[in-house]
C-alpha cells in the first residue's frame, strides 16, 4: 500500500470516528438534559398543582399520596397525650456567610459549613432554613402566622428538621436583614456577603415536640426527624406582610397522625 493511499484511509477513519464521537456526545448530552427536565415537575399550593394533587404529578411524588407518616400534623398536648421526656437537643450554630434564595416556593437561606444540632446523640449539619405562611404545623389546632424550618442532614443522609412558630409582635432584627437580601426572581443575589447566626432566630426556651414525619414539600420523603419548638418567635406585622406579598400561601395542609407517637421534651 502506497503512502498516499494509507493517509487517505487514515483520514477517512479519523473523520468517521470523530463523527461518531460527536453524535454520541450529543446524544449523551441530550438524554442527560431530558432526564434532568423530567425531574422538574411543576407543583404548588393552589390551582391544578395544589397539595392534594402532588402525589399524582409524578411517580417520584408518590409518598405525598400513599405515605403513612406525612407532615405537617396537629400537635396537641391534650388529644395525643404525648409522653414527656427531658430535652435531648443541643444547638451548635455558628456565624456563617449565607445565600438568600427565592426558589419560587419560599425564601431559603442557604447556610455555610460548621453548624450542627445534636438530637438523641445524632449530629446533623445545618444546611438551610426557610419559611411558610401560615404555619404548616398547628398546636392544639391553632395555626401561627408563619413557621420557620431549620433543615439538617447527617453523614448517613438522614434528615432532621427543627421548626419554630412565628407570631406577630416585635420586629425581628435577623429577619429584617434576611428580608432586605431577598432577590428579585428565582435566584440568589450575586456576590452576597451577608453573615448571620441562625441561633439568633431561635426562642430561648427549647422545649419541643418530636415525632417521625416527612418533608412537607414534594417528594414528601419520610423518615424525617421532626422537632417543633413549643415557644414561638416574634416578627413584626410589616415583616409578615413582606413575606406574604411574595408568597400569599405556601403551607401544606395537616396530615393524618396514623397512630404516631408524639413526645414532648421539656427544657
Amino acid at each position: 500500500m502506497n503512502k498516499n493511499r494509507f493517509l487517505r484511509r487514515l483520514f477517512y477513519f479519523s473523520a468517521v470516528s470523530l463523527a461518531v464521537l460527536i453524535v454520541a456526545g450529543f446524544s449523551f448530552g441530550y438524554y442527560r438534559s431530558l432526564a434532568e427536565t423530567s425531574n422538574q415537575v411543576d407543583w404548588g399550593y393552589e390551582g391544578e398543582y395544589n397539595a392534594d394533587q402532588w402525589g399524582l404529578l409524578s411517580n417520584e411524588f408518590e409518598s405525598c399520596r400513599i405515605g403513612r407518616n406525612q407532615s405537617p400534623i396537629n400537635l396537641s398536648s391534650i388529644n395525643n397525650n404525648p409522653s414527656r421526656k427531658s430535652a435531648e437537643i443541643k444547638f451548635n450554630y455558628q456565624s456563617s456567610a449565607v445565600e438568600v434564595v427565592n426558589n419560587g416556593h419560599t425564601i431559603v437561606v442557604n447556610y455555610g459549613e460548621g453548624s450542627s444540632v445534636l438530637i438523641d446523640n445524632k449530629e446533623y449539619a445545618l444546611k438551610q432554613f426557610h419559611f411558610h405562611t401560615p404555619s404548616e404545623h398547628t398546636i392544639d389546632n391553632e395555626a401561627s402566622a408563619m413557621e420557620v424550618h431549620f433543615v439538617h442532614q447527617n453523614d448517613a443522609g438522614e434528615i432532621a428538621v427543627v421548626g419554630a412558630m412565628i407570631n406577630s409582635g416585635e420586629e425581628n432584627p435577623l429577619i429584617a436583614r434576611v428580608w432586605q437580601a431577598i432577590p428579585d426572581g428565582n435566584k440568589a443575589h450575586k456576590n452576597q456577603k451577608m453573615e448571620l447566626n441562625a441561633i439568633d432566630l431561635l426562642p430561648k426556651n427549647k422545649t419541643y415536640f418530636s415525632y417521625q414525619g416527612s418533608l412537607t414539600t414534594p417528594p414528601c420523603s419520610e423518615d424525617v426527624s421532626w422537632n417543633l419548638l413549643l415557644e414561638p418567635i416574634e416578627v413584626s406585622s410589616p415583616q409578615i406582610a413582606t413575606f406574604s406579598n411574595i408568597f400569599s400561601y405556601n403551607a401544606r395542609p395537616i396530615q393524618s397522625l396514623n397512630g404516631r407517637l408524639i413526645e414532648l421534651r421539656e427544657d
